[in-house]
């Protein structure tokens, strides 16, 4: 089977860009799939270690707001017609359509009401063409959590039927928990004092993932902890909050953590929340993060973006936890409500690109 993918990016990005690497050199592995992959921009070196063919679509030279539709246009012309399309980005004529995310449902957690009338920009209303279009010439959509499946019904009119729910996948072998001393060693590494309680705040998006909510906290708070931000720089001094940079070792810092937090004020699901609990490291998430969908209570403590009140109850507990030694997560896999191995996953799109080969062929 000829299986085409496309993103943005192809690379070790986030979100999107990941899942699309993460697939295609699953897919690649497969004895009879010829995968390719079409993106803007190829990290070196990726392509040809992943067993995958490239095919870059230059987009640059256009103004920003018209790159989606360019590439989409010159999608179709290079993609082989008996190529089953796996969209991971905004493009027509996707066989399969993943949804990590809506741009209605976006729009509408700003406040925005987007969903049902007419959106704020013309850039907006665009983008959400090229979305509905997606969406509704696919053979299926594949929604990364039970909200993105209802923001896909609900918002775009797309039959249930025609919309599966198949949450995404984690490197188990990179992302798991290490043993008290490799884990006592690596917060010396980075500095984590042994009196701290530690909150990883991975983000490349700090208004979107809710950053200045508690950066306001933790500067005012008393409490012997820290908010350790590791992505984009800040780009000012705050009293509690310390700054990692990027960091290609992420892992490492999910066990050497003591929590992993977020505030979103949209997520539509949050890998970073499954990753951490892989890591044996819990989370201090607000309860609107799409990954608590398949994420024990046990491992989080959530609260309400809101009520304020919440957020503090949920770090004092966190707190008490990690003071009292009860913090860790002893057997990761289990505080999960699904299989996050990335084979499953594969398997389960390939069947469906199988489907949708057949009923093109019907």
């Amino acid at each position: 089977m000829k299986i085409g993918i496309s993103c943005n990016r192809f690379g070790a990005g986030g979100g999107l860009e990941r899942y699309a690497l993460d697939i295609s050199q699953a897919m690649a592995s497969h004895a009879g799939t010829e995968v390719s992959v079409y993106a803007r921009r190829f990290d070196a070196g990726v392509a040809e270690a992943s067993g995958i063919e490239p095919h870059r679509i230059v987009v640059s030279w256009l103004p920003g707001k018209l790159r989606d539709r360019y590439f989409s246009w010159r999608l179709q012309a290079r993609l082989p017609a008996d190529a089953v399309l796996i969209g991971c980005n905004r493009v027509r004529g996707s066989d399969i359509a993943i949804c990590g995310g809506t741009h209605r449902g976006y729009l509408a957690a700003r406040g925005y009401l987007a969903a049902r009338g007419t959106p704020p920009r013309r850039s907006d209303r665009w983008q959400i063409d090229l979305e509905s279009a997606q969406y509704a010439g696919a053979h299926c959509v594949v929604a990364h959590s039970a909200l993105m499946r209802r923001e896909v019904v609900e918002l775009y009119g797309i039959p249930e039927d025609r919309v599966h729910l198949l949450y995404p996948p984690v490197d188990t072998k990179r992302f798991s928990p290490v043993d008290d001393a490799t884990r006592a060693s690596l917060r010396s590494e980075f500095g984590f004092g042994d009196d701290e309680v530690v909150f990883l705040f991975p983000s490349s998006g700090h208004a979107r993932k809710g950053f200045d909510l508690l950066a306001d906290y933790f500067s005012k708070s008393s409490l012997p902890i820290t908010l350790a931000v590791a992505g984009r720089p800040v780009g000012r001094t705050i009293p509690r909050v310390r700054e990692l940079g990027y960091s290609s070792r992420i892992d490492a810092l999910y066990r050497a953590a003591d929590f992993t937090i977020l505030a979103s004020g949209y997520e539509p699901f949050g890998l970073v929340g499954v990753e951490s609990v892989l890591c044996g490291t819990p989370l201090v998430f607000a309860d609107n993060i799409a990954c608590l969908e398949v994420i024990r209570p046990q491992a989080v403590h959530a609260f309400a973006r809101e009520r304020a009140d919440t957020l503090d109850q949920a770090i004092r507990a966190a707190v008490q936890a990690a003071q009292s030694g009860q913090a860790r997560l002893a057997q990761p896999m289990s505080m999960l409500d699904y299989d996050p191995r990335i084979g499953s996953h594969v398997d389960s799109l390939l069947a469906l690109a199988g489907q949708a080969m057949a009923a093109r062929r019907a």
